[in-house]
């Protein structure tokens, strides 16, 4: 046997340091770590609270009529072939006049890019903004795929703070204080993940007017449109275009509830058309045609999708969330060592407080987090990974059942690993 190329000095093997610090904050790589914890011994069924995938449920399947839309266009031999950078024109166009109807004016086939899901979305204009200096601020907690992502293209992130006691609204003042004349665009996310919470009429019309004071663009983030289900409807921030130009970002994956499909889209809500004076847009079209296409498929499956889709399957599933949200809620009440600053209202998330002095023998939300896993088969994403230590954030978009197996488990896991003073029953 030839060793020869023991002797070779191998150029290659270094790790981009972008890329280690991107996985830093990989809220992925942490939760699918959770699951390699779980006792695979264990007869109870997993209850996976630790990520928002509904579709693996019954209760949260797919409506027929998006089903039926993608083997059409699967069997039609029409979508076999590659799309054009922003995606196929009608598709585009479904995508357009379907996010019209929530807004004051018309959005046009030219105002659309699709991409492979949202987080495809989020990894273009991360990369787009990366021009040398610029920063852009982020929530926290917030969704740390956009952390990730600005640190691989070398993009400066700064976090302002959501306020729980405020049912999570942004810190208009602390977003004028960390913004400098190098900051481009701030990030929203509604309705919210990881906090639950939907922004109001009045407070998305402040955050607007604090964008153009500072003359900066809004990247609303809004995979979760129209997954409202307490008091305050969903309002698209592009209702607000005329205040700031917005890019609004969202896709199928969680109305429709097919996550796995990966069809997203960037829209340019800006009546004025500043990102087209700026070459925003044209700098977005450049980026995809280097990037990878949403399938063709699924694209040509678009129009269909929207237009066929009726509102009873989005009744159904929202008063499905609505009831898990309420479980969830209740559930967490009745935990003593857990804090729940504000009732859940949209998206499919809850962030609850961990108060640490209950334990003993836990360190930290991570801690907690392997120790459940490992001993009641409970995977909960822990707060480290979206900026919030010793918080949890917690998933209701599973089946009610096991939801409640799920949460029961938890408190007793919380129970056994009170610290002694607490399970000291007061004379």
């Amino acid at each position: 046997m030839d060793n020869s190329c023991d002797e070779v000095a191998w150029r290659f093997g270094a790790v981009n340091p972008s890329l280690e610090a991107a996985s830093a904050v990989s809220i992925r790589a942490l939760v699918h770590g959770l699951y390699n914890c779980v006792d695979r011994s264990d007869p109870r069924p997993l209850a996976p609270l630790g990520h928002g995938d509904p579709s693996p449920f019954a209760c949260f399947r797919a409506a027929a009529a998006a089903e039926e839309a993608v083997a059409a266009a699967a069997t039609s031999g029409k979508y076999n072939s590659y799309p054009t950078a922003a995606g196929l024109t009608e598709a585009c166009s479904a995508v357009a006049s379907y996010l019209s109807r929530y807004l004051p004016y018309e959005l046009s086939t030219g105002d659309i890019v699709l991409t492979s899901g949202c987080n495809h979305a989020i990894e273009v204009m991360m990369a787009v903004l990366a021009t040398p200096g610029a920063n852009v601020l982020l929530p926290r907690p917030g969704y740390p795929l956009y952390e990730a992502r600005a640190a691989l293209s070398g993009l400066e992130f700064r976090h302002y703070d959501l306020l729980p006691e405020k049912g999570w609204e942004v810190d208009i003042e602390g977003v004028e204080a960390l913004a400098d004349d190098n900051t481009v665009a701030i990030v929203i996310v509604n309705p919210n993940n990881p906090c639950g919470s939907v922004y109001s009429y009045e407070h998305l019309t402040k955050i607007a007017e604090t964008a153009r004071k500072l003359g900066i663009m809004v990247i609303s983030d809004e995979i979760y449109e129209h997954c409202a289900f307490g008091s305050k409807p969903f309002v698209p921030m592009g209702v607000f275009g005329e205040i700031a130009p917005v890019l609004t970002l969202g896709g199928i994956s969680k109305r429709w509830m097919v996550p796995g499909w990966r069809l997203g889209w960037i829209a340019m809500t800006d009546p004025k058309g500043v990102f087209r004076k700026t070459k925003i847009f044209e700098a977005i079209i450049i980026y995809r045609g280097i990037s990878v296409d949403p399938a063709t498929i699924v694209q040509g499956a678009i129009p269909q999708i929207i237009a066929k889709t009726d509102d009873t399957f989005f009744r159904n599933a929202m008063n499905m969330m609505r009831e898990a949200a309420e479980i969830c809620y209740q559930k967490l009440k009745g935990i003593e060592c857990i804090t729940c600053p504000h009732k859940p209202e949209g998206s499919m998330f809850v962030m609850v407080k961990l108060d640490m002095s209950y334990f003993e023998g836990i360190d930290d939300d991570i801690n907690f987090c392997t120790k459940l896993a490992k001993e009641e088969s409970v995977v909960i994403c822990p707060g480290s990974g979206l900026g919030m230590k010793n918080w949890l954030r917690i998933t209701f978009a599973v089946d009610p059942s096991l939801l409640e197996d799920g949460l029961e488990r938890l408190k007793s896991f919380c129970l056994r690993h009170a610290h002694r003073k607490q399970k000291q029953v007061p004379l």
